[in-house]
């Protein structure tokens, strides 16, 4: 029984296996092995052992994937460790904790800011050249200018995605999400894909793709907050003694929590929405001091933030206004002809608002499940064409959204400027900032167009038109509509290419346009008394990413924030409940089943109905492979080489006042490979096990710090042990460094209630132990993968998904056929 999802068989059991016969392999276990090896394709089998990995599919490829370890290791050498800190290291370690926490801030404020500014700045470069040409008549080459740019700026954006940095494509949430759950993914945060997530972005928002640059700033915050975590390198000699204190899962993932929550905040400007976004979507557990920390640390971003607008005000940033940040003041645009300054709700707007939520519910649900198909779709014809293919279609999206973007404005006829919205006193069209609301694009003077207002323009300046107030009659419904259709399409084509993209924005996008088609018709039913039709506008967006992301407590502070209005908070609240209740009817949120796709095993809140029905017993399939207390190195090492365990328990053997007769073996605890490898490796044998016995201070020169986990995964492997003949006749103790606390349940326990226990708790390995005292001590170790719904029910196919019909929309595509 492996602790990641492994299933293992051991090709020649160690000798020590031999000492206790119901812990070997029998028929029924080698039975069991095999039925837990059909489970997946010959393709997930590990090349050179005699197993599986858990595989996933992580930045694009097939990766085996571990846990982490969020449980406290109690054992000797760290309770010593305990023991002797003074209170000198315990102020370090928290100087250090809160000194990472602003550092998370800063960075992630500094760099949302950089990549607003960027984006700004190349795309307003691309619309002044466009627009030049346009000017002159020349349209097809302004057309050549627009379509090249974007698809540079697109393939620019694939490359570096495809062939530096795979795990940096998509929003990163989905992944995030995985870790803070307990899934070790591969490089999703290493520097490399940091990079690779900046650059991207930039590329593929200022390409003009309908995606957002929100998604990969919470990615970019996971990131920075890891790679700080990681406390420091020792390949660039970067090992300052206080950075020890953070190299451990646990820590590290509150700074990835920090992270997470920090992106948020300095996407939107809202770092009250950022904490509960962190609380709501992306964490599995919370606890208080945590809430402090995410506090503090989107505090620093909004500072950040503050700070970078007031620099660009003063003129320095080009052609980015205020740093690209997307702020929506409802409260402070002119009021409208209506004499309507105020939100003049009442009991006849909430129809309306209700109508909204079930039209967001029913479109964002939709929205899931064609985007999972497509994407189902696509990625099994991109693993059979190669990298070239997703170059490929990353071209094809981007010349589809630029063809759209400027050639559909075309069909809208020229409207007059108007003189009574918004600015009476003004003889040309209003503009709301830097960049036109109303936009000439080929009209004549003192006319518009106002489907060029919306395609022709970056996706932030879109929903800023969508969402000002004042301005009611400034789009037809037949521009919306098309926008609507256009922009829609294009976000499902558009979210899962191989380019950094976020969903927030797309999903703003068509919620506002919908919404603010809602305004015109209550305007017509109840006349000047209706509400604005940018506050519908507002609501059409909350009701679309209630029923896409199903979130709303942080959902609805997020938009209060934007918005700058207090008062629109009960219609937020409503619209955001009936478009979750009606998404939640057809499927899971998008990220939830992003997650599914990518066949990461993500532990839900709570367990399938038909685990009530197991056992903790029912669960264990596999033999289980353990060592003594005081173990032959050459039986350690043929276990770590001929398995992908990552946890064994400990046993001890007694005998019958000093004769040599075995008495009923004792279950010391667990240890980690991790661990077995810096022993290994450190080479701190002894010569025989009655010598280990009576020298209990044999690791005496090991500290709790030499078993810290390293970053990045660069620990030591197996492969680095290199041993001779002799040494591997000796023996290592295991005693300092067993865990002897690990948390444990009943055989008989309900593997629901196990499931309980081990989610709640961030637990790698959960020990079953047998209902009788006689026997063996231990009968095996359930991990994450034990709670999987198709492993489980490919070893019990009697048991049917009968009432939970959501649970893996999308089977792998790795096994089309898979349940």
């Amino acid at each position: 029984m492996d602790i990641n999802g492994d299933r293992v068989e051991v090709a020649e059991h160690p000798p020590q296996l031999d000492l206790y016969q119901p812990l070997l392999f029998d028929k029924d276990s080698e039975k069991a092995a095999s039925l837990a090896l059909d489970i997946y394709e010959p393709s997930a089998i590990a090349e050179g052992n005699h197993g599986i990995n858990h595989l996933a599919m992580i930045g694009g490829k097939v990766s085996p994937i571990e846990s982490l370890d969020y449980e406290l290791i109690e054992n000797d050498l760290f309770k010593q460790d305990w023991r002797s800190k003074k209170r000198l290291e315990t102020l370090q370690y928290v100087i250090v904790k809160w000194t990472f926490v602003f550092l998370v801030g800063l960075l992630t404020g500094l760099v949302a800011f950089g990549i607003n500014m960027a984006v700004e700045n190349v795309a307003g470069l691309k619309f002044v050249y466009t627009l030049n040409f346009m000017t002159s008549q020349r349209f097809a080459l302004a057309f050549l200018v627009y379509a090249g740019v974007n698809s540079i700026l697109v393939v620019l954006a694939a490359l570096l995605c495809v062939y530096v940095g795979p795990s940096a494509a998509g929003s990163g949430i989905p992944e995030v999400k995985a870790y803070l759950n307990g899934v070790d993914t591969p490089n999703v945060f290493s520097f490399q894909t940091l990079i690779v997530k900046i650059l991207g972005s930039i590329g593929s928002v200022a390409g003009g793709l309908i995606v957002g640059k929100e998604g990969p700033l919470v990615h970019v915050g996971a990131c920075i907050a890891s790679i700080l975590g990681q406390g420091g390198s020792v390949r660039y000699g970067m090992t300052w003694k206080w950075l020890r204190y953070l190299k451990n899962d646990r820590d590290r993932r509150d700074l990835v929590t920090c992270g997470a929550a920090a992106g948020v905040a300095a996407a939107f400007r809202a770092p009250v929405g950022g904490v509960l976004f962190a609380l709501e979507e992306v964490t599995s557990w919370w606890r208080g001091p945590l809430l402090w920390r995410t506090f503090f640390t989107t505090a620093v971003v909004a500072v950040v933030l503050r700070t970078g607008i007031v620099w660009c005000k003063q003129g320095h940033c080009g052609l980015s206004g205020e740093g690209g940040l997307i702020i929506f003041d409802v409260s402070g645009n002119p009021p409208d002809s209506g004499g309507n300054p105020d939100l003049n709700s009442g009991l006849q707007d909430l129809l309306p608002v209700i109508i909204l939520g079930v039209v967001g519910g029913v479109l964002g649900s939709l929205f899931n499940q064609i985007n999972g198909t497509i994407i189902m779709s696509s990625n099994r014809w991109l693993k059979k064409k190669g990298k070239y293919a997703k170059i490929a279609q990353a071209i094809v999206v981007a010349l589809i959204t630029s063809v759209c973007s400027f050639g559909l404005p075309w069909l809208a006829t020229c409207q007059p400027c108007p003189t009574t919205i918004g600015f009476p006193d003004e003889p040309k069209c209003p503009t709301h900032g830097r960049t036109p609301n109303f936009k000439a694009f080929h009209c004549p003077a003192n006319t518009y167009n106002d489907l060029a207002g919306l395609f022709f323009n970056t996706n932030d300046d879109t929903i800023r038109n969508l969402f000002s107030k004042g301005t009611n009659g400034e789009f037809a419904f037949s521009s919306l509509l098309i926008y609507l259709v256009t922009a829609y399409s294009l976000a499902l084509l558009t979210y899962g290419i191989a380019v950094p993209s976020g969903l927030f924005v797309p999903a703003i996008l068509c919620g506002a346009t919908y919404g603010r088609i809602m305004g015109m018709a209550m305007r017509i039913v109840y006349g000047p008394s209706s509400m604005d039709e940018g506050i519908y506008a507002l609501l059409g967006a909350a009701s679309f990413l209630g029923g896409s992301m199903r979130m709303t407590v942080s959902l609805c502070i997020i938009l209060l924030e934007l918005t700058n209005n207090l008062s629109l908070l009960p219609l937020i609240m409503l619209v955001l409940l009936v478009s979750k209740t009606v998404g939640d009817g057809f499927n899971d949120a998008v990220y939830q089943l992003h997650v599914q796709i990518k066949d990461i095993p993500f532990l839900e809140e709570h367990p399938l109905s038909f685990m009530q029905q197991l056992t903790a017993r029912d669960a264990i399939t596999g033999p289980l492979v353990w060592f003594s207390g005081i173990e032959r190195v050459g039986t350690i090492l043929e276990v770590l080489r001929s398995t992908k365990h990552n946890g064994f328990p400990v046993i001890d053997n007694t005998f019958n006042n000093g004769k040599d007769e075995r008495q009923q073996p004792i279950f010391c605890g667990l240890v980690l490979r991790s661990h077995l490898l810096v022993l290994l490796k450190k080479k701190h044998f002894i010569e025989s096990r009655e010598w280990g016995y009576n020298s209990p201070q044999v690791h005496g020169c090991l500290s709790s710090a030499d078993f810290a986990k390293p970053g990045s995964g660069k620990g030591v492997k197996i492969h680095d042990i290199h041993l001779d003949i002799g040494e591997e006749e000796m023996f290592l103790d295991l005693h300092p460094i067993t865990n002897t606390s690990p948390y444990t349940v009943v055989e008989t326990m309900s593997l629901a209630k196990a499931y309980i226990l081990f989610r709640q708790l961030g637990l790698r390995h959960l020990c079953v132990m047998p209902k009788s005292s006689e026997g063996q001590p231990i009968l095996g170790l359930l991990t994450r993968h034990d709670f999987m719904a198709n492993y489980l029910l490919k070893l019990y196919p009697s048991l049917k998904q009968s009432n939970h019909k959501k649970i893996h929309a999308y089977p792998s595509f790795r096994s089309p056929s898979q349940p």
